[in-house]
């Protein structure tokens, strides 16, 4: 049966940015829901020093939580080879800090979209990147997990393989063991896409899962790719309690059941308040019962 883990999607800035929150008041916030384990984000600032990562894997584990996921977002889009070759070096690190938070999953991204990088040229440098990070995470019983991703809070462009087309040629160029897919049925919309066929296409490769529920607070999809060239997540663009977007998680959990999946899911949500991440939480749990019943 799969696992449920929990993203601090709300407190990103006070844990990266500010510092006006600790991994312990977020694992303490945490340990109040229905979860198995926390998904962190590499770029939170307790972990930037390396001496951290096991005194933070055991406060987790003394709060009965895992720490399964790294959520990272490597630039490996981008058109200078040695800026491609520093952002491998990141991955690397983010991997060893995987490894020592305990965890088995480590995203990967393609990088930003940026205008004046083709298509092919951007597949290229993405698939050369990546695959320069597979050795390196076997070595590690790693496993690095690409999501079909929307656009990291601090970058300016969408992501590379945002488009269903491009993500999946981007999927099909890989084959290791070493490396899945991070399901995110919210970005395929977000994409313009249908995230179920997304997912019937992706359902085998599919290791770890993002749910959320996205909805638009203003505007139409259009709108919002407009503002595609700022810096973060549009202003209209809001994550919503989940069961109560534009997602069909009946059809989400049938399909990822039928194929065995049983990773780990991790909530990305909660803006509004742990009392909505805490809503999602439960409405997760009884889906997950009901597909896949103990």
């Amino acid at each position: 049966m799969p696992k449920l883990a929990a993203f601090p999607k709300a407190y990103l800035d006070d844990l990266c940015l500010t510092g006006n929150m600790s991994l312990r008041d977020w694992f303490e916030l945490a340990v109040t829901l229905d979860i198995d384990g926390v998904e962190l984000y590499a770029g939170i600032l307790e972990l930037s020093d390396p001496k951290n990562w096991s005194t933070t894997r055991k406060m987790a584990d003394d709060l009965g939580l895992e720490l399964p996921m790294l959520c990272c977002s490597p630039d490996f889009s981008h058109p200078d080879l040695a800026f491609r070759q520093g952002e491998i070096d990141k991955e690397k690190a983010w991997i060893d800090m995987t490894a020592e938070l305990g965890g088995h999953y480590c995203r990967v991204l393609s990088g930003q979209r940026r205008p004046e990088v083709s298509r092919a040229e951007g597949l290229a440098y993405v698939c050369e990147c990546i695959e320069g990070c597979l050795e390196y995470a076997a070595e590690r019983d790693i496993v690095l997990i690409l999501e079909n991703h929307y656009k990291d809070n601090y970058w300016q462009y969408p992501e590379f393989a945002q488009a269903m087309d491009v993500f999946l040629e981007l999927v099909s160029r890989i084959s290791s063991p070493q490396f899945g897919v991070n399901y995110d049925p919210s970005n395929a919309i977000l994409a313009g896409d249908d995230p179920l066929v997304l997912l019937e296409k992706v359902k085998r490769r599919v290791v770890t899962m993002h749910a959320s529920d996205r909805y638009l607070a203003e505007g139409t999809l259009e709108d919002l790719r407009q503002e595609e060239d700022s810096v973060g997540y549009a202003a209209r663009l809001r994550h919503g309690e989940i069961g109560r977007g534009l997602n069909d998680y009946d059809a989400i959990f049938s399909t990822l059941a039928e194929v065995g999946f049983d990773g780990w899911i991790s909530i990305e949500d909660g803006v509004d308040g742990i009392e909505q991440l805490r809503s999602s939480a439960e409405f997760l749990r009884k889906k997950m019962a009901t597909y896949w019943p103990t």
